[in-house]
């Protein structure tokens, strides 16, 4: 293997060769721009486009795009070449700072929710200086961001920029309070954590429902699935050790700092995880980690199934968003600390994360909402439906004290005196972890388990990052003018905790016995992504959004109508690929399996062999092959149904209560067929095949 110091980040145009290619100016100059968002001269662009083009051209790059993030949910990119026209019929190699900084594709065929006609074809991309370029597959790459002519955000990073600026500025204020002014920037930071499936080329190929959908519509469950536990942390198998190995080298190529892989509980169900990044980057890696997953994978003969549910009866797959908060002076605010001060200053915006989740609980429920990630929530070691959070018993016995003003157990006694003596050193470990909480507090950050495997880290990040400004504004115009700062910030801290406590949730999420406690404290159970939608343009929520300049009212109904258009689309696609398959394999496949033992019972009578256990068998078949085909006709109606409804919300409903029940009531007639038919006879690979299929 490579030695990892000479490959890491060798085709990134990081700050090390930024620092070696571009005059100290142009240098300085850059730096400010991405340190403080400071507008960037196009003399400046030219120098900086110059030298990253010698440089890409140097790693075997012939083209460039710009690469980024349209509402698909994955990214997009138009590759140009460096070649022009010379004099003599030559070509020479040409890149300029107006191309570096802004390119211009077709804005008209990408998902806008209303914001865009289709005549109205014009959209820009503008350089992200925050996220280093990279070369790959002889490509410059160049993080942008997406807008419309007329300036409205056609991205995931837009809106997850101004985001991170709002928190920005709004923990700023706070810092200010305890006297901080060395920081001059605070920035939220993300470790995504990535679940993914792998198997064997031959088999995804003959799964229609895996190459259209991502996940198989059909499928009786294998004799073993992983109720041995014995795929959690087990040895890695050689194929997938040298896909991981490969993986590795790509990924740490383009600066992605991959670093912990396992296998997962499921069969062929794997994990890799980065170390934390600012939240951006992270997102930019995340998104480049899932295509490489799917391009490495296939180099070694096999299919990275990406869908949050895959396999029904075996766990699904996500994403755990590490999300702290940091100052650009290396202080992590969310780390307990050993001084008084700091104890107060982890004590409020700890207090800040609390009210944002419970306020905004529907936003983060939002945020990962998916037809995929449906299926996942609140099973299967996933979390569930519920927005709740886990501190742990020791913290939560901290915030208990605040709010009865007594001391807190294990301290010095006498009346609590918050950044004193209220908080324990907490190690970082000071808490079990649980499994089950979507929003679990694990040292010095908070683990988001809710994710999709599939989806873009930017939504959720979008949500948290907003809301916990909100909250840390609300803090600030609070405490910017008291007369007395330590009695203020002990009144609000404790009038804070007491009005959110019901959000903090340190038991089994599994149980039912929480979702009735849930219900009872006022939470939200959004089961589905319609049932989420609904509270999308609620007018707090809007009115957050509109405050700290994420989006604008339009920007935010395009998104509402983009998701809900989605989830009808996904949901039709699976349906008619599950007709399909019923029609034009399976019941055919079954009824020429009947056949053939309708012609060996002929055969065997002729003998004199008792033969009613085949004609059960027959009769079996034939019961259940009628009963399917009759769900085919009602799953028909349904989809003809929802295609002919043009209002987004509706159709989704519709969708959901008139295509789900039918499609389950299909299948589950179909993988009773699988159970009695030969393997030689259905022709479609089992789930014990795909599970069991990379050795």
């Amino acid at each position: 293997m490579t030695s990892v110091n000479s490959i890491f980040g060798s085709m990134v145009f990081g700050d090390d060769v930024m620092k070696e290619r571009l005059p100290k100016e142009t240098y300085v100059a850059l730096q400010q721009t991405i340190k403080s968002g400071a507008a960037l001269d196009i003399s400046i662009a030219n120098v900086v486009a110059s030298a990253m083009k010698e440089w890409a051209i140097g790693k075997g790059a012939t083209h460039y795009t710009h690469w980024f993030q349209p509402m698909t949910g994955i990214t997009a990119e138009k590759h140009d070449s460096f070649i022009a026209p010379a004099e003599g019929g030559k070509a020479i190699m040409e890149f300029s700072g107006k191309t570096l900084v802004k390119g211009e594709p077709d804005a008209s065929s990408f998902p806008s929710g209303g914001l865009r006609a289709t005549f109205e074809a014009r959209g820009y991309t503008a350089w992200d200086p925050t996220s280093y370029a990279f070369v790959k597959d002889g490509c410059l790459y160049i993080p942008t961001a997406f807008c419309s002519y007329g300036g409205q955000a056609l991205d995931k990073k837009t809106p997850l920029l101004r985001s991170m600026e709002a928190i920005n500025r709004q923990a700023l204020r706070v810092l200010r309070l305890f006297g901080n002014t060395e920081a001059q920037a605070v920035r939220t930071t993300v470790g995504p954590e990535q679940e993914y499936f792998l198997i064997d080329k031959a088999m995804y190929d003959r799964r229609r429902d895996l190459i259209y959908t991502g996940r198989t519509l059909f499928g009786a469950r294998a004799p073993k699935g992983q109720e041995m536990e014995d795929h959690y942390f087990g040895a890695i198998k050689p194929r997938v050790k040298a896909f991981m190995q490969e993986l590795d080298e790509e990924l740490w190529k383009v600066g992605v700092l991959a670093k912990t892989e396992h296998n997962e509980v499921a069969p062929a169900q794997h994990e890799l995880a980065p170390i934390f990044t600012t939240t951006n980057i992270a997102c930019d890696h995340n998104q480049l980690t899932m295509e490489l997953l799917k391009n490495v994978a296939a180099r070694h003969g096999m299919v990275c199934l990406l869908h949050e549910k895959p396999f029904d009866g075996v766990n699904g797959s996500g994403k755990h968003n590490n999300w702290s908060i940091s100052t650009d002076t290396g202080v992590n605010l969310l780390e307990p600390g050993d001084t008084p001060a700091d104890n107060a200053q982890f004590l409020l915006f700890l207090t800040a994360v609390i009210k944002a989740v419970d306020e905004y609980q529907d936003l983060l429920r939002i945020s990962v909402a998916s037809a995929g990630n449906d299926h996942r929530l609140g099973a299967n070691e996933a979390p569930p439906a519920i927005v709740s959070m886990f501190l742990g018993d020791e913290l939560d016995g901290v915030l208990t004290a605040i709010e009865k003003g007594a001391a807190y157990d294990g301290t010095k006694r006498g009346s609590l005196a918050i950044g004193a003596d209220v908080l324990p050193k907490l190690p970082k470990d000071s808490t079990d972890r649980n499994r089950t909480s979507p929003f679990a507090f694990t040292g010095n950050k908070f683990e988001f388990r809710m994710l999709g495997s599939s989806e873009s880290i930017a939504c959720a990040n979008i949500m948290l990052n907003t809301a916990v400004a909100e909250a840390l504004s609300c803090f600030a115009d609070e405490l910017e003018g008291a007369k007395d700062f330590s009695v203020a910030l002990n009144k609000l801290i404790r009038r804070e905790i007491s009005a959110h406590r019901r959000i903090i949730f340190n038991g089994n999420g599994y149980n039912d016995e929480w979702v009735a406690e849930a219900e009872r404290r006022g939470l939200l159970n959004l089961r589905t992504t319609p049932d989420c939608l609904t509270h999308y343009m609620d007018p707090k929520n809007v009115r957050l959004f509109e405050k700290h300049g994420v989006f604008t009212e339009q920007e935010m109904a395009a998104r509402h109508d983009i998701i809900l258009e989605n989830y009808s689309k996904t949901l039709l696609i699976e349906a008619r690929t599950m007709v399909d398959m019923a029609t034009r394999d399976y019941l055919p496949a079954v009824t020429a399996y009947a056949g053939k033992l309708a012609a060996d019972v002929n055969a065997i009578m002729a003998l004199g062999v008792n033969v009613e256990d085949k004609k059960a068998l027959i009769a079996r078949l034939c019961e259940l092959s009628s009963l399917a085909y009759a769900d085919l006709d009602v799953l028909s109606a349904a989809i003809s149904r929802v295609e002919a409804i043009s209002d987004v919300t509706e159709r989704a409903f519709i969708a959901k209560d008139a295509l789900l029940p039918a499609m389950q009531t299909l299948r589950s007639h179909i993988d009773s067929l699988e159970v009695i038919t030969s393997r030689e006879a259905w022709g479609v690979p089992g789930y014990g095949d795909m599970l069991f299929s990379v050795r």
